[in-house]
């Protein structure tokens, strides 16, 4: 990994906003989901909470650049689940749907902790979500259409986030921080390895300052031992394999 990508991780971690999120709603379309997760990345945000459909994904050819990488991705088996978890972090529930008690949604303030809930394109956020929310907004539209696809929805909404925490100076103030931080790093630092402990039950390894393991070969015997690998596995769980070096 070379000195200019570790920065790059280090800053983009620096901006990541743990009190801004999605919930989806019942969006079924996984092309949507990847386009959701990307826009996800591009504003800064952490986590994203996905509801699993009532009847499921659709197969797509992915269109999220593996913004997957970037972003945890919480799932949910209903939508109470999602509502919960946002409302237990103290974040309003903020819903994109057109309705007459929708406002514009440049109105809200969005420097607030807030979970923006996402509906299907066809039916928009269930009842229960939209009794569930503290407001809900709708985006002005000049045209004959009356809605946009829900992830350009999306980005409209969280661009407009965007620029009113930029303007507040959240994106200065870093909120990834101790554990969570060090080990969101190492997993982007090294996927394989990240992978590799995960199914092993491994703790990860120590990094350096500039991004290197510390004692890599001395960890890697140790860890060969204590996953129960064999030696005639050595060439398939190498430093070199797990991409450490």
């Amino acid at each position: 990994m070379t000195p200019a990508r570790l920065a790059k991780y280090k800053a983009t971690l620096a901006c990541r906003q743990l009190d801004l999120t999605i919930i989806t709603d019942q969006v079924n379309k996984a092309q949507n989901i990847s386009a959701l997760i990307r826009t996800c990345d591009a504003v800064g945000i952490h986590r994203a909470h996905v509801v699993t459909p009532a009847g499921g994904f659709g197969n797509h050819k992915g269109t999220a650049l593996g913004s997957q990488k970037w972003v945890n991705i919480m799932a949910h088996d209903n939508m109470n689940s999602a509502l919960y978890t946002a409302k237990k972090q103290g974040m309003q529930l903020v819903s994109a749907h057109l309705s007459d008690l929708a406002v514009d949604y440049r109105e809200l303030d969005y420097t607030l902790p807030t979970a923006l809930i996402l509906g299907a394109e066809m039916h928009g956020v269930s009842p229960s979500a939209l009794a569930a929310s503290d407001h809900q907004v709708v985006i002005p539209m000049l045209g004959m259409v009356h809605s946009f696809n829900v992830s350009v929805a999306a980005a409209i909404i969280l661009l407009e986030a965007q620029r009113q925490r930029e303007l507040q100076g959240s994106y200065s103030r870093p909120q990834l921080l101790g554990a969570d931080y060090e080990k969101t790093l190492f997993r982007w630092s090294y996927p394989k390895l990240a992978d590799f402990c995960d199914c092993h039950g491994l703790a990860y390894p120590a990094m350096e300052t500039d991004g290197d393991i510390v004692n890599v070969n001395q960890w890697h015997a140790s860890a060969k031992q204590s996953a129960g690998i064999h030696q005639d596995s050595t060439n398939t769980y190498t430093p070199k394999s797990l991409g450490v070096i």
